[in-house]
């Protein structure tokens, strides 16, 4: 591991998935890389969600040499798309596809800790609650502030990476924020009749409702608004089961437990730009998306991919340079804006009781159906986005 916490080549901020994806990309490089993250290793490992992961993504990770050490992984073979109060439905088919999985569902502490083992193995610096304080630019490169064992550290980096949350940059270069008036509540629940290999998306007037197999049954994000995520959050847990059976339907049978209920409010924030000067925003940090169609994580996975693929290519001296942030914001430009338009689009267009949406709503479900080149189009963009 590197002693030298003064200066270095690339400094990311942020060591969850996304930052740790990129610098494991980067680990034979040569370079000197520093990752700062402000949280305990515990703390990073408490979060109670499970991740929605494409195929695409698996591969990435296989690339990096972690996938297989992650446990309790849920192939999901199906996904069943359907509207509320329509017979409109369309099946996507992981066998249409011809791979094994469309995606998969796991749990983030798993994902989190196989990454962070990885790092370890590596000459990577990692510094666990450093908590950066300011990020500037300096004359060749980046300059960074951040405390770190009660003391303030200086950390000169010729690149930057923004990799977790964005709100280091928020101040001064503020994000677009589109409110959805939503927040999703996230549970693991039991039924009579889970398909183990099968993800259901449910748009409904209040918002999509998800069934992520997962452990024996499914992990639901359950959208609705502020209000009522709320009061999701205060139903005994028969009036909740009832409540979902009357929302979902009874596709899996009938709902029998669910576990411990959190809720996140839902919004699209989206930086102006991916990069400033010696600097290169990814993840969460670039942008924030709605749950629905599970695209959020996977654009970040592909962002760090993408960094690492652009920052390999390059001369040394050509790191942070205005001509590598260019290639990179160019490089992503097609599939971040695809991606916010997409999942954007499935909210407003389906999150909503319109008459005239609703009808054509479920019919276009049921002409996609029987539009094999269309449903391969769709798939292969929820599978590997716009660039796959």
């Amino acid at each position: 591991m590197n002693t030298d916490f003064s200066s270095c080549d690339i400094a990311i901020i942020g060591g969850g998935p996304v930052g740790t994806a990129l610098a494991l990309a980067l680990r034979e490089s040569g370079l000197n890389i520093v990752v700062l993250e402000a949280r305990k290793a515990e703390e990073q490992n408490a979060d109670p969600r499970a991740l929605a992961l494409s195929y695409g993504s698996r591969l990435l990770l296989d690339k990096l040499g972690v996938w297989k050490q992650i446990p309790q992984v849920s192939g999901i073979k199906t996904i069943h798309v359907s509207q509320k109060d329509s017979s409109g439905t369309t099946l996507l088919h992981a066998a249409e596809m011809k791979v094994p999985e469309l995606g998969y569902v796991l749990p983030y502490p798993a994902l989190q800790r196989a990454l962070h083992q990885a790092l370890l193995q590596t000459d990577v610096t990692y510094l666990e609650c450093a908590t950066v304080r300011r990020l500037e630019n300096a004359a060749d490169g980046a300059a960074l502030t951040y405390q770190y064992e009660g003391s303030e550290h200086r950390l000169d980096a010729r690149l930057a990476v923004v990799a977790d949350g964005g709100k280091l940059l928020e101040a001064s270069h503020p994000p677009k924020v589109s409110e959805y008036g939503q927040s999703a509540v996230i549970a693991h629940i039991t039924c009579t009749a889970p398909k183990i290999d099968t993800a259901f998306e449910r748009f409904t007037a209040q918002g999509p409702v998800a069934l992520l197999p997962y452990r024996g049954g499914y992990e639901i994000v359950w959208t609705g608004s502020h209000e009522q995520a709320q009061a999701m959050l205060q139903w005994d847990d028969a009036t909740f089961l009832a409540g979902l059976h009357r929302h979902f339907g009874d596709a899996v049978g009938e709902f029998l437990s669910v576990g411990k209920r959190s809720r996140f409010p839902l919004r699209l924030k989206r930086a102006p730009d991916t990069t400033l000067p010696h600097t290169v925003l990814i993840g969460n940090a670039a942008q924030t998306l709605h749950p629905v169609a599970g695209q959020g994580f996977n654009m970040g996975v592909r962002d760090a991919w993408e960094l690492a693929r652009i920052i390999l290519r390059a001369q040394p001296a050509a790191l942070g340079t205005a001509a590598m942030l260019e290639e990179y914001r160019k490089s992503r430009r097609l599939d971040r804006n695809a991606g916010i338009v997409f999942t954007d689009g499935l909210v407003r267009i389906f999150s909503n009781d319109l008459p005239l949406l609703s009808s054509g709503r479920g019919w276009a479900l049921s002409v996609l159906d029987h539009l094999p080149l269309a449903k391969k189009f769709v798939a292969k963009r929820m599978m590997f986005g716009a660039n796959g």
